[in-house]
C-alpha cells in the first residue's frame, strides 16, 4: 500500500464528485516509494474512468495512452509515437516487442513518482496475450535490483468490461500479486445522480434515475446535456431523449449488452432481462416463462451478473432462493418500454408510444426501482437511530403462506451486523411508488411479523417501515408520532437519515 510520504494532488474543479476515487488514485500516483507500482482501474462502460484518468495525468504530468482494436504491430507503433511525443526524445521508438515497450514506460518514473496510464488494456491483451507476462517480468527485474530499482512509475491499467478485467487480474494472473491498487469506478448513486443532473425535486430525480441511472456519460454525450426542467417536462423529455432514435441513448441498451456481456447468448440475455422487467423474480420463474433449460439460462444470468447488469441476491426470508433485479436502469426501461414498441418509435411516434407505455413504466419500472432505492437508502444512508442499530444489509423478502396462492412481500427487509443466517432483523418494510400509504399497510407488516415469529424469526427489535413515493395518510403519520412505524418519503430518501 502507498506510504505516508506522498505527493499531494488536488482534485480538479471540473471533476464531479468522485472524491473517494480521486483520493485513491492521487495517493497511488504520489507515493514516493523507490519502486514501481501497479494499479488496476475497472468498472462498467460510461462511468467516467477515462475522464478521471486523463485528469490525473494532466494534474501530475503523467503519460496517458488509449488502446484501440488493431493489429499488434499497429498498437505498438502508436504507443511508440505517443511515447516519443511525450518524452521529447526524437523519432518514435522502434521497439522489438512488448518487453521493450514496458521497460521504456517503467523508465519514465526514474526521478519521481509518475502515473503511466494504459486505457482499454483488454484491447492490447486480446492482440498480444503475452503482455501481462511481459509486465510481470519487467516488475520482477526492477524489484530484483534492490532498494531503489530506478523506477517510481505508477502503472495504471484500465478497462471494461468487468468480467474480462476480473480474469486478467484474478487469482491465476501473474499480475495479481503486483497490484497495489484495485479501484472500481461505479455508477453514481441516486443521490449523486440527482446533483449531477441538476434535479432538486426528489420525485423528478428518481424518475430521471429510473431511465438513465447513474452513468455520467449519458447526460453529456448521449442526450446533449438535455435535462427535464420540472416534473411536467418529464414526459416530453423521455420522448426527446430515451425514445428518440436520433440520439445515442436510444441505441445504448443494445450496445451495453454487446460490450459488457459479449455476443455469446446475446439474444437470450435480452429475453432474460425482458422477463425480469415483466416481474419474474427467480431463475426458475424466468426459465419456465421462456421455456428454456435452466442450465442455459443460468449461464446467461451469470454473464449478466458478472457484468453487473443483473443483480442476484438471496431473499431476505428464504436465503436459498435468489432473486433477480436488473442492475442498470436503462436496461429495465429498454425492456419494459422501448423494446416492445421499437417499430413504432422508428416511425417517429414517440409521443403516442409514451402515452400507451406510461402506465407500464410506473408499474414495471418505477415500482421496483423505487424499492431498490429504498433498500439502498436503508443500507447506506439511514442512521443507526432509525432502526435501533447500524444497518448492514437491506433485501427483498417474500413469505409463502400455506393454503394461500398469494405470498406476502416486504420490499425492504433490514438486518444488522451478524453472520449469514444469524443477522438480527431490524426492520420489515413495504414500498409503494404511486400509492398514498395508510394504516392497512402497517397492519400488513404486523401480520407478516407475526408469521415470521411463528417460523422462528426473532422479531423483538424489528421496526415496521413504510416507504412511499406519494405520501402517507394522517393516521399513519400519527402512528409515526407514537413510534409505531418508520416513514420514509422521497424527501427523506434524498436528504434525510
Amino acid at each position: 500500500m502507498p506510504g505516508s510520504d506522498t505527493l499531494q494532488y488536488a482534485k480538479p474543479e471540473t471533476l464531479f464528485d468522485r472524491d473517494a476515487e480521486w483520493d485513491a488514485l492521487a495517493a497511488f500516483a504520489g507515493d514516493r516509494r523507490p519502486e514501481p507500482g501497479l494499479g488496476v482501474v475497472s468498472g462498467r462502460l460510461r462511468q467516467g474512468k477515462t475522464y478521471l484518468l486523463q485528469k490525473l495525468t494532466a494534474e501530475t504530468g503523467g503519460f496517458y495512452f488509449a488502446a484501440q482494436e488493431a493489429a499488434p504491430v499497429e498498437s505498438l507503433r502508436r504507443l511508440g509515437e505517443e511515447f516519443a511525443r511525450y518524452s521529447g526524445d526524437g523519432p518514435p521508438s522502434h521497439w522489438r516487442g512488448w518487453e521493450d515497450a514496458v521497460d521504456a514506460l517503467l523508465a519514465l518514473g526514474g526521478q519521481r513518482p509518475l502515473p503511466v496510464v494504459i486505457d482499454e488494456f483488454p484491447h492490447l491483451v486480446r492482440q498480444s496475450p503475452e503482455l501481462p507476462s511481459a509486465i510481470h517480468r519487467a516488475f520482477q527485474r526492477i524489484r530484483a535490483r534492490g532498494t531503489d530499482g530506478g523506477s517510481r512509475t505508477r502503472l495504471l491499467l484500465c478497462g471494461s468490461p468487468r468480467p474480462i478485467m476480473s480474469r486478467l487480474f484474478g487469482a491465476s494472473s501473474p499480475l495479481r500479486a503486483l497490484a497495489d491498487l484495485d479501484l472500481t469506478v461505479r455508477p453514481l448513486d441516486f443521490r449523486q445522480a440527482a446533483r449531477f443532473w441538476g434535479t432538486a425535486d426528489p420525485r423528478l430525480a428518481l424518475l430521471v434515475h429510473a431511465v438513465v441511472g447513474g452513468s455520467p456519460a449519458y447526460r453529456c454525450a448521449y442526450v446533449g446535456d438535455d435535462t427535464p426542467g420540472d416534473e411536467r417536462d418529464f414526459d416530453a423529455w423521455v420522448c426527446r431523449t430515451a425514445l428518440n432514435p436520433g440520439l445515442p441513448l436510444y441505441h445504448e441498451a443494445d450496445h451495453l449488452l454487446d460490450d459488457e456481456a459479449g455476443h455469446n447468448g446475446h439474444d437470450l440475455c435480452h429475453s432474460v432481462l425482458g422477463a425480469v422487467a415483466l416481474g419474474f423474480p427467480t431463475e426458475g420463474a424466468v426459465a419456465k416463462y421462456l421455456d428454456t433449460p435452466l442450465g442455459d439460462l443460468s449461464r446467461c444470468v451469470e454473464a449478466l451478473r458478472e457484468s453487473e447488469l443483473l443483480e442476484v441476491g438471496p431473499d431476505a426470508f428464504r436465503p436459498k432462493v435468489h432473486r433477480l433485479q436488473i442492475g442498470e436502469p436503462l436496461l429495465a426501461f429498454e425492456h419494459a418500454v422501448t423494446r416492445p414498441h421499437r417499430s413504432a418509435l422508428e416511425q417517429g411516434t414517440a409521443a403516442d408510444v409514451w402515452r400507451r407505455a406510461r402506465t407500464v413504466f410506473h408499474q414495471a419500472v418505477m415500482e421496483p426501482h423505487f424499492a431498490l432505492a429504498c433498500r439502498e437508502w436503508a443500507a447506506r444512508f439511514a442512521s443507526a437511530a432509525t432502526f435501533g442499530a447500524p444497518p448492514a444489509s437491506a433485501a427483498h423478502g417474500c413469505l409463502d403462506r400455506p393454503g394461500r396462492r398469494a405470498a406476502l412481500d416486504a420490499e425492504v427487509v433490514v438486518r444488522g451486523q451478524g453472520e449469514p443466517g444469524r443477522a438480527p432483523l431490524l426492520s420489515v418494510g413495504v414500498a409503494r411508488w404511486n400509492e398514498v400509504m395508510d394504516l392497512h399497510h402497517l397492519e400488513r407488516i404486523r401480520h407478516l411479523l407475526t408469521l415470521l415469529a411463528t417460523r422462528g424469526e426473532d422479531i423483538t427489535h424489528a421496526r415496521p417501515a413504510c416507504y412511499s413515493g406519494t405520501g402517507f395518510s394522517p393516521g399513519l403519520r400519527a402512528a409515526e408520532e407514537q413510534g409505531d412505524v418508520v416513514l420514509v418519503d422521497l424527501d427523506r430518501l434524498y436528504r434525510g437519515r
